[in-house]
């Protein structure tokens, strides 16, 4: 049972010695481009954000002795690019730095102006296997087929309805010229010819013209025919 948990002690302390080795990777800030006032403000910052730093790493400063320096400083001091409150400064080049430690590291160029035209950066260090702490890869996302959209089907008993329809229980008003029931219509005036009176109601014609005189003159000889039989019967 002891030498099991002597055993299994090894392997734990063998575990935190690797994860904690100091023999760790070695770093040229900015890369070819050396320690020096880049072109881009964010030139510095860009290029530690793209890595992954693990206590025992070293950091390798390249500039010109005289020209530049490496300054460690506060996070407040680093935000202000306050070169009169520093930690340490390194004044000759290339300069080597070992982190040490956990956390957040902070160095600009002390020369005055050279911070404010980006000659800094903001390390961040982290404990344990720089493969295990880098972010993995999301996955990529599915492509969906596009959808295809379909007419949506009539309800079951349900009949479209007609634009034209009229309403059930409802009949069309008549037209406006239709007759009202009842009432018959009246006949369209006829051409009156000259010398012809018109009707004067429906069904009755006017007689003749001749028929007219000839009873006209009936009705006047009448009495005189009548008055002369008499006057031949007195004598």
């Amino acid at each position: 049972m002891g030498g099991k948990i002597s055993m299994a002690a090894f392997f734990v302390v063998l575990a935190a010695y690797v994860l904690q080795s100091t023999d760790g990777a070695t770093y040229k800030v900015g890369d070819s481009t050396g320690w020096r006032v880049p072109t881009n403000i964010d030139f510095y910052q860009d290029w530690a954000d793209d890595r992954v730093f693990v206590v025992g790493d070293v950091l390798v400063f390249n500039f010109t002795t005289g020209k530049q320096d490496v300054a460690v400083v506060t996070e407040a001091a680093y935000e202000a690019c306050n070169t009169t409150d520093t930690i340490t400064i390194m004044c000759n080049g290339p300069a080597r730095i070992t982190l040490n430690r956990t956390g957040d590291f902070y160095f600009f160029c002390a020369v005055p102006g050279h911070c404010s035209a980006g000659q800094k950066v903001r390390v961040e260090v982290k404990n344990g296997n720089r493969h295990a702490a880098a972010p993995a890869p999301g996955p990529m996302p599915k492509s969906r087929p596009p959808s295809t959209a379909t007419p949506s089907p009539t309800p079951h008993g349900t009949s479209s309805p007609r634009p034209s329809a009229t309403p059930r229980g409802t009949s069309s008003p008549p037209p406006p010229s239709a007759t009202p029931p009842g009432t018959s219509s009246p006949p369209p005036p006829s051409a009156a010819t000259p010398g012809t009176p018109s009707s004067s109601s429906r069904g009755t014609s006017s007689p003749p013209p001749e028929a007219n005189s000839a009873s006209l003159l009936v009705a006047t000889l009448s009495p005189i025919l009548y008055l002369s039989i008499a006057l031949v019967l007195l004598c």
